[in-house]
């Protein structure tokens, strides 16, 4: 009598590791892209703040018409003077931002704390920029224009966007994401 073997024959065997071994192949560089796809899409999402935290602050800037307020901010979080003067800063639930020309300021108590890129609303250009690398931005400044970038991918310097001050009678420039560096 003989007895049936139970298994894999050799052949089964190398047809199923070659197998996994295409799969790994045409996987792995599309795991690699979905990483790149995540950093532009929050660079996407931080440029859509961005713009959106511009709108509203200019919204509430020309609602109030430069008058200041008469009572103290709720916190008493970001540029001076507190009560807000509706000018040079304004109140929002969070703490006060910096404004020019009745947009957010191109600076760390302006634009960047006006968007919400972090969890927390920072008091100084340090706690902000310890935020942002917590959160995975980091930002440049430079003169009038603030610069927003994504950590990660191959040259941080080229995942990022721009945020222009608003000259006088003109709306801020939001300019488009550079992605080559995600």
């Amino acid at each position: 009598m003989k007895t049936k073997q139970h298994g894999f024959t050799m052949i089964e065997l190398i047809v199923v590791i070659v197998i996994l071994g295409i799969l790994s192949a045409v996987a792995l560089p599309r795991f690699t892209n979905i990483q790149r796809d995540a950093r532009i899409a929050k660079l996407n999402a931080a440029r859509g703040a961005v713009q959106a935290a511009a709108a509203m602050v200019h919204g509430s800037s020309l609602a109030r018409g430069g008058v200041a307020d008469t009572v103290n901010c709720p916190a008493n979080l970001g540029p001076a003077p507190n009560p807000a003067n509706n000018t040079t800063n304004m109140c929002t639930e969070s703490g006060r931002v910096a404004i020019v020309n009745t947009y957010p300021a191109a600076t760390w108590d302006g634009i960047v704390n006006a968007a919400g890129l972090t969890s927390t609303f920072a008091n100084t250009e340090v706690a902000l920029n310890t935020a942002l690398t917590a959160d995975g931005y980091s930002q440049v400044a430079n003169g009038a224009t603030r610069r927003i970038r994504v950590s990660g991918g191959s040259n941080e310097a080229n995942c990022r966007f721009q945020y222009n001050a608003a000259a006088v009678n003109a709306a801020p420039v939001v300019s488009a994401v550079l992605t080559t560096g995600c």
